[in-house]
């Protein structure tokens, strides 16, 4: 298991982007801070796969 570091480059809209600062700020952090301390939540996996299934159903696909 590689314990080294990567970097992920993602590109948003200016508005997911806003949202994402308000979230950090009433936090007193970082936008990075924030969305890697989201990633590393223990229950991240079920919300993605929630996520993931409630867009598939909007969108019809099975």
């Amino acid at each position: 298991m590689s314990m080294g570091t990567s970097v992920l480059s993602l590109r948003m809209d200016g508005e997911l982007l806003d949202r994402l600062r308000e979230h950090a700020a009433k936090r007193g952090m970082s936008v990075q801070d924030y969305v890697v301390r989201t990633l590393i939540r223990d229950d991240f996996d079920e919300r993605f796969q929630s996520a993931v299934e409630e867009t598939e159903r909007f969108y019809g696909v099975t």
